[in-house]
């Protein structure tokens, strides 16, 4: 199962996304427009600290995130950077980003249902590629998930690593603009909706023109990095 989610996880984690946040309707937090709106502004930090973590991964020491042939696969066995604090901090990222949406979201079924899914598919998949990695590269492997935690990020040395090692700016966002970009907009999206479906009960006005410009912003930097890529400005010698 994790084998095959990896080969097809674009395509089905972006349907049961869809599906979950398209097909059922936002939940206002008890009722309360301003207690929501807190909520609202949990959701995007959480969110954002799952971007931060991605981007401290990218820019620090980068693997092939979507293996060879759709299929597991590492040349060297990646342990510097966030990897010496994690052994899925990309996992990690997309899990929190995943959870940002969900708050902001808010309904129950959504918590439900897409926290048993995601959470079992990234289980899944990490299985998968421990099996390759432990086929690969044996004992070494063996050595590296004894130091460092699959899930948790080991904060000690943390600080040490991020001084030691240069941070790739173009690399961090050349690789990495999608991701930000559509949870983003896909966050300024859920807000525009919740205020047209709240807005009898306090949201008015101006407080949908803020989501609504965000997405503009979002889209237009979004197409200057993608022109930017297509003109090879974030290409560099180590990736």
């Amino acid at each position: 199962y994790g084998r095959w989610l990896f080969k097809h996880r674009n395509k089905v984690f972006t349907v049961v996304m869809l599906v979950l946040l398209l097909g059922l309707p936002p939940v206002t937090f008890a009722h309360d427009v301003a207690l929501d709106r807190w909520l609202d502004v949990l959701g995007i930090a959480i969110a954002a600290s799952g971007q931060i973590l991605r981007a401290a991964v990218i820019g620090l020491e980068y693997i092939k995130r979507g293996g060879v042939n759709k299929q597991p696969h590492a040349d060297k066995l990646v342990t510097g950077g966030m990897f010496a604090h994690c052994r899925n901090p990309l996992y990690v990222g997309n899990l929190l980003i995943l959870a940002g949406l969900f708050v902001i979201h808010n309904h129950p079924l959504v918590y439900l249902i897409g926290g048993l899914f995601y959470l079992s598919a990234y289980y899944a998949i990490v299985a998968a590629e421990e099996d390759y990695l432990r086929n690969k590269f044996g004992a070494d492997f063996d050595a590296y998930c004894r130091e460092v935690p699959r899930w948790n990020i080991r904060w000690a040395g943390l600080g040490a690593t991020m001084a030691s090692m240069e941070m790739n700016w173009k690399r961090m966002v050349q690789k990495d603009y999608g991701t930000a970009y559509f949870w983003m907009a896909g966050a300024a999206l859920l807000l525009t909706v919740e205020r047209l479906r709240a807005g009898s009960t306090g949201y008015v006005g101006d407080s949908m023109l803020a989501p609504l410009a965000g997405l503009a912003a979002l889209t237009a930097l979004f197409f200057v990095v993608w022109r930017l890529k297509r003109a090879r400005y974030f290409q560099t010698s180590n990736g």
